[in-house]
């Protein structure tokens, strides 16, 4: 399964995605619970625009796109997250978010148009157009944009998980995609700016601010390649990291391609001890190929002395157990 697919159904579980909110939006602080998001691919949630609750358009083209429902002060409190996983860097991700984000709002606005105009029909059905009770008829600019004056846009925000070890050295706004300097220009201009997560260029104090396996996620792709301070990262969170998350190891394998082995059945697998296994498998190829690369310089040594007395070519491939071609490459 590629990297991408993994990582995507990493993120998409509700307790990674409310840790990457919790940590982006409130610096760890459990803010977010995962009860309270509503998988946006499976439900439709009754928002407070339209005329009686638009409900909230499906948007497929999100990695992970959740909606955060709670109540606050009295009154229902809504906001779209969007997570968008990355591999590899994108350099333009500051128009892709933006645009995921703009076509958000776009949904959102045609949403509560399609309400009030069914709530406009089931009226004019019963009295002929006149509005019962208190309802007003909507002003030239409501009719006009089908956006009534009350009514209110869910937020949206986005953030972008680089799961990579290199440094994220792509463009962090729109601005920074520009070759504009005039102040007076860019005064007139809306930024936007990426909200990135990305391991390499975050102190440890901030990947220990995570709570759920993307902290061990993050930590050992920072120092994948690096085995002393992975060594170092393994024995201080050595309880976590001995019982680590299927689903995160599988993310680990598929980013690092360590090689790691670990049974297809597990839901808990011990990472110090499969590091263990992995290394010590390394030392033994590297034993082994130092076996075979010894028992190479023997036998070209041996073939060349055998020359040196008169033997030929067939002769020496026999005495020292090598293909004739290939002693007679080894004698030029």
């Amino acid at each position: 399964m590629k990297a991408d697919t993994i990582t995507k159904d990493y993120v998409k579980n509700a307790v990674i995605f409310a840790d990457i909110f919790n940590y982006y939006i409130y610096g760890g602080r459990q803010a977010i619970l995962p009860e309270q998001l509503i998988e946006r691919d499976s439900a439709k949630a009754a928002l407070p625009y339209g005329a009686d609750g638009a409900v909230i358009p499906v948007q497929k083209f999100r990695d992970a796109q959740k909606l955060y429902a709670a109540m606050t002060d009295g009154k229902m409190e809504y906001v779209l997250y969007g997570a968008e996983n990355q591999t590899e860097i994108h350099y333009a991700m500051a128009v892709r978010n933006n645009l995921y984000d703009a076509l958000e709002y776009a949904g959102q606005v045609e949403e509560a148009a399609k309400s009030h105009r069914k709530q406009m029909k089931q009226d004019r059905k019963q009295r002929d157009a006149v509005l019962d009770g208190d309802k007003k008829a909507p002003s030239a600019g409501e009719f006009l944009s089908g956006f009534w004056k009350g009514d209110r846009l869910v937020p949206s925000i986005t953030a972008t998980i680089f799961f990579g070890s290199e440094e994220w050295d792509g463009p962090l706004s729109l601005f920074e995609m520009m070759d504009v300097e005039d102040p007076d220009v860019l005064a007139c201009m809306d930024n936007y700016h990426v909200h990135l997560i990305a391991p390499a260029q975050m102190p440890d104090e901030e990947i220990m601010k995570f709570q759920s396996s993307l902290r061990e996620v993050m930590f050992f792709i920072k120092y994948a390649k690096d085995k002393e301070n992975l060594s170092r990262i393994l024995k201080t969170n050595e309880t976590r990291f001995r019982e680590l998350d299927r689903r995160a190891v599988d993310v680990i394998e598929a980013v690092t391609n360590l090689g790691l082995e670990y049974g297809e059945g597990e839901e808990a697998v011990d990472m110090c001890q499969a590091i263990q296994e992995m290394r010590m498998e390394e030392r033994q190829i590297g034993e082994q190929d130092g076996e075979r690369r010894g028992r190479l310089i023997q036998a070209q040594e041996s073939a060349r002395k055998l020359y040196a007395m008169g033997l030929d070519a067939d002769k020496i491939a026999q005495a020292v157990g090598y293909a004739v071609e290939t002693v007679k490459g080894w004698l030029g």
